[in-house]
């Protein structure tokens, strides 16, 4: 599953569809809709891990505490529930979908709507189409991305730190007595 955090509208997608997830409460009833939405998203589909956008620490908004709140939240409950999540850093997210770590939001759709021909539109486009990114990563490390990406692009897989997907890969291997990986 790919997560895009977002405080009005939470980007997700598994198997490629997409959706987001948004309330209009704030403060801590806001923190608890959106982590629990996402625990029933992944209770009806289960996943094996999330994918999600790490914190952007160059941001300069007003609203980075609360966003730190929100990541805090929604770690805690993937934690709670034994799924294992990976960060993604917001460059590593934009570099694997344009070849280049500073593209904008209208670059990033821009280049994954030439690449797919989906077409990213309504509201939180940009949000869903970041978690079909970073849910493209994670199948890209498993080797089962429906797309190939450049070289350019899959450097951005190295920035990532896959020890807990790698670690659910080599465990499933163990469980059915395949010793390759």
């Amino acid at each position: 599953m790919g997560l895009d955090l977002s405080l009005t509208s939470t980007g997700y997608s598994i198997n490629q569809k997409t959706g987001i997830i948004s309330t209009p409460t704030k403060g801590p009833e806001r923190l608890t809709r959106i982590s629990n939405e996402i625990i029933d998203i992944v209770m009806k589909t289960p996943v094996e891990a999330v994918i999600l956008e790490g914190y952007s620490f160059a941001s300069r908004n007003s609203q980075a505490h609360s966003i730190g709140e929100l990541g805090g939240a929604v770690r805690m409950v993937l934690w709670q529930r034994g799924i294992p999540y990976i960060e993604v850093p917001p460059t590593c997210r934009a570099k694997f979908a344009t070849g280049k770590g500073n593209a904008s939001k209208n670059e990033v759709i821009s280049a994954v709507s030439a690449k797919t021909g989906i077409i990213w539109s309504g509201a939180g486009s940009d949000d869903r189409c970041d978690a079909w990114i970073l849910e493209q990563m994670g199948k890209c490390f498993l080797n089962c991305s429906d797309y190939e990406w450049p070289k350019a692009n899959l450097e951005a897989m190295n920035k990532v730190d896959w020890t807990e997907l790698a670690r659910l890969v080599d465990c499933k291997a163990e469980i059915k007595g395949d010793n390759a990986k």
